[in-house]
């Protein structure tokens, strides 16, 4: 049986981040892609470059639900229901621990998304020069199927002196701030 896309949304951007950072910046390229295919959000951040400066913490055989997964290099992304002030933060570690926010607004009423017990995702390396992280988000667990979705798509790398570098497709502030309501410059 085949599946009929006629009546599916079916989007694809193609991103590369830059560093909020002029100093300490590792020799690393962040892109990727992201898509919406019904309610399946696929997101993959691609890491190219001298992978050895920046810490990727090692694999977790039992991923686990974590707070400040930030603090370290872990992939983020940013999804804002268009016209609201709603939005959900994902926290993805190269670990596989993971997490999941909700604000109702900028910063505001941060709550641990429960629609989420677990969150798999593939961390792996392809060479010792690149690594892909990908993610597929059930949109229909955030009650969010069919909605527009404004997003920011984001990342933190430690490096191995343990300074963090914040990566974002645009930077709006005058500090790293990816929740920044001009961070979310996707539509889909």
């Amino acid at each position: 049986m085949t599946k009929n896309y006629i009546n599916s949304a079916i989007e694809k951007n193609n991103f590369n981040l830059i560093s909020f950072n002029s100093d300490n910046v590792p020799p690393i390229k962040i892109n990727g892609n992201i898509s919406k295919i019904d309610n399946q959000l696929n997101i993959k951040y691609l890491l190219t470059g001298d992978l050895s400066t920046i810490i990727i913490p090692q694999s977790n055989k039992t991923p686990l639900r974590q707070y400040d997964l930030w603090e370290h290099t872990c992939f983020e992304l940013f999804l804002k229901l268009k016209g609201t002030t709603r939005y959900w933060e994902f926290n993805l570690a190269p670990s596989g621990n993971w997490n999941v926010f909700y604000f109702l607004d900028y910063r505001l009423n941060i709550i641990e998304e429960q629609a989420f017990e677990s969150f798999p995702f593939k961390v792996a390396f392809q060479s010792p020069e690149s690594l892909i992280a990908e993610a597929n988000i059930d949109l229909s667990k955030l009650d969010i199927t069919n909605k527009d979705l404004d997003i920011a798509i984001t990342t933190v790398l430690e490096n191995k002196d343990g300074q963090l570098s914040y990566w974002a497709l645009t930077h709006p502030a005058i500090e790293a701030d990816f929740h920044h309501p001009n961070s979310f410059i996707v539509s889909l």
